[in-house]
């Protein structure tokens, strides 16, 4: 996983960042103003920034100024498209504006690392092995095959592991936002990664809602 700064100076929004992203396995370390933020960048190896624009001491912009180089989503209550191209011209990676879901931040964060070849290219829990570039799956280093929607379906759990997803939500990262099926599809699928890789007890039903990948 990621080493990600989150520069933020509201306390609560900065905390609950940091608790999403760590819960899926990123390491995370948290700071309130511009100028630390440069400093912090000084004394770490960072993945990628999540850059607050209006800030104490040195505004967002600046920052990135001083920081190229390094991944950086820009999370800002400025919702002016003039903003938002002056951040992607600028040259981040991508531009989110508050109020966000944490399911949409994390997708993005997901979606830059990807990019910038930082995310983790396999997985292992309980004998399951994940190889994402070829897309195939090992049980006690056996494979296991799976369809392709069953392995989609698999990543985005890995992906958003430890949190909730409801069954439209899983729809819509699995199948996608056209997809014209019912939610059944979604149990259905569930049972059979369940049954093929032996993980009852860490793909957890969650009551009246969906389902979670207990890690």
């Amino acid at each position: 996983m990621a080493t990600i700064l989150i520069v933020e100076d509201e306390i609560p929004i900065n905390e609950l960042i940091k608790r999403n992203l760590q819960s899926v396995g990123h390491t995370c370390i948290s700071v309130f103003d511009g100028r630390v933020a440069i400093h912090e960048l000084a004394q770490h190896e960072v993945d990628l920034v999540l850059l607050d624009i209006m800030l104490p001491e040195i505004d967002g912009y600046e920052v990135f100024q001083q920081i190229r180089g390094i991944p950086t989503i820009f999370l800002t209550a400025r919702s002016n498209l003039s903003d938002k191209v002056r951040g992607l011209t600028l040259g981040a990676d991508d531009y989110l504006v508050k109020p966000f879901e944490m399911l949409e931040l994390l997708a993005r964060v997901d979606a830059v690392l990807r990019r910038t070849k930082k995310e983790s290219k396999s997985f292992e829990l309980d004998g399951v092995k994940i190889d994402f570039e070829s897309r195939q799956v090992f049980l006690n280093e056996y494979p296991v095959e799976c369809t392709p929607k069953e392995f989609d379906l698999l990543e985005v759990l890995v992906n958003n592991r430890n949190i909730a997803l409801s069954r439209d939500r899983l729809l819509e990262l699995a199948w996608g936002y056209d997809y014209v099926g019912d939610t059944r599809t979604v149990d259905v699928h569930i049972q059979k990664l369940r049954k093929k890789l032996d993980m009852e007890s860490r793909i957890k039903t969650v009551y009246k809602l969906g389902y979670r990948l207990e890690v």
